[in-house]
């Protein structure tokens, strides 16, 4: 049974989230203010003196209310009702719940597993575990020694459903008993997930369902949740016969928007009153971008018409600008992080984007202070695949060129840039959401943003 927190226990928990989120924005504004000067893409369209520069972009991103995005996908996670949870930006009717998604892919108990007279491996039976965790949270989805991942609570949550034999073999190489979970797609540390879907086997043939869902729901309590749980074919595999992906983010915006020159200061500020007396090793800032850090390129990073670059943007201008990826398979070399040098050029970098939109709205109000609502632009991207950091990237890219008023194609232009230079340093974590992952041909009425 999951455990039930009471209201006030779930108000302070939200607090203490809002709070550490607040005080890693701080972190990176820090780190950013002393970090070495940096050199910049020379672009030489007719908006290039009014494009904000990677220091400026990354100051006006990291500058926003995030603890209140955070508090939302919390209580999105908290509520476990998936994807369908978002319709309550944009409703709508079409909006497919998590029990008929899974209907309509054919993912439910009565999945062959059958096999066919085989043995061996064919004998094993799989289970697809559809789960939603909150990301800020955790340290991402992939396991790696010392750090609090998903990947990490949920194999040890698999292990009492190991058949004998792998037991067997684990404890002879005296590693833990755990079980092995494989994922459509990692996330990175302070991304949530809706809809994430992972997949385990096991030989045993008395493991049901609900068994897998209640050790799962047993692990992190209001932060991690088994939302379903069923036996599959043998030959089901979460990313390679995935069909899609759909991502969120949602980005803050003010009534004011912030000077990009002042920035720097008020995170000094925010830095001066709590962030040096209250980080610890689980605060302290990864780096971000080695090419936010560390960039050569041509030309440099001046600040000198820092006051003649525009303050602000247009949803609509930035809808125009990523509506031009609808519909194309791309080469989103440009728009990718940290790749191996194998997957950074030709077929592995090339993505179809099957709906790409941007629109505004308010999120819901969670006490009175909060008034009508924190106005946020939220962007919905969904794509049969993306590359690392591929989304925060468009998205912080199609602000800063909707900002320096480039024309509706910027982005596909930006396509055929030399340098990753070219497009603007990843967008916070703490705005990402994967929503789900389809099994089956995509359906564009059930997207949120669709006008």
């Amino acid at each position: 049974m999951i455990a039930t927190l009471s209201a006030a226990a779930a108000a302070a928990a939200l607090r203490g989230v809002a709070s550490a989120a607040a005080e890693r924005m701080a972190a990176r504004g820090v780190a950013m203010e002393s970090a070495k000067p940096y050199v910049h893409y020379n672009h030489t369209d007719a908006s290039h003196r009014s494009r904000w520069t990677a220091r400026e972009s990354y100051q006006y991103m990291y500058a926003r209310p995030w603890d209140k995005v955070v508090g939302f996908y919390s209580r999105m996670v908290r509520g476990g009702k998936g994807a369908s949870s978002l319709s309550i930006l944009f409703p709508n009717e079409n909006l497919e719940s998590l029990e008929s998604t899974e209907n309509n892919q054919g993912c439910d108990e009565k999945a062959s597993v059958i096999s066919n007279g085989k043995g061996g491996r064919w004998e094993r039976v799989t289970f697809k575990i559809v789960v939603s965790y909150h990301g800020g949270s955790f340290d991402g989805w992939q396991k790696q020694p010392g750090l609090n991942t998903v990947q990490g609570l949920v194999e040890k949550s698999l292990g009492k459903f190991v058949d004998e034999r792998k037991a067997k073999q684990l404890k002879e190489k005296s590693l833990p008993v755990e079980g092995c979970a494989v994922v459509a797609g990692r996330t990175d540390k302070g991304v949530t997930a809706l809809q994430q879907v992972c997949s385990f086997y096991t030989w045993r043939k008395d493991v049901e369902s609900r068994d897998i869902m209640d050790a799962v729901n047993e692990a992190a309590p209001e932060k991690l949740r088994a939302l379903l749980v069923s036996k599959v074919s043998r030959e089901f595999h979460p990313n390679f016969v995935a069909k899609w992906r759909r991502y969120f983010y949602i980005f803050p915006l003010d009534e004011e928007e912030p000077q990009i020159d002042s920035i720097g200061r008020e995170f000094s500020k925010i830095a001066d009153c709590s962030i040096n007396d209250k980080l610890d090793g689980r605060h302290r800032l990864e780096q971000e971008e080695q090419s936010i850090t560390s960039l050569n390129g041509n030309g440099d990073d001046s600040e000198d018409n820092t006051s003649t670059k525009p303050k602000s943007f247009c949803v609509s201008k930035v809808n125009r600008l990523i509506q031009q990826l609808e519909g194309k398979s791309l080469s989103y070399k440009m728009f990718a992080r940290d790749t191996q040098a194998s997957r950074s050029t030709g077929p592995p970098t090339e993505c179809f984007m099957f709906h790409s939109r941007a629109a505004e709205t308010k999120l819901p109000c969670v006490n009175e202070d909060d008034g009508g609502g924190m106005r946020v632009m939220c962007v919905e991207l969904v794509g049969n695949r993306f590359l690392r950091k591929m989304v925060r990237v468009l998205v912080a890219t199609a602000i800063r060129e909707a900002a320096a008023g480039a024309d509706d194609d910027a982005l596909l232009n930006l396509m055929d840039a030399t340098c990753r230079r070219a497009t603007a340093p990843p967008a916070p974590p703490e705005g990402l959401c994967l929503v789900d992952v389809g099994y089956g041909e995509f359906k564009q009425e059930n997207c949120l943003i669709i006008n």
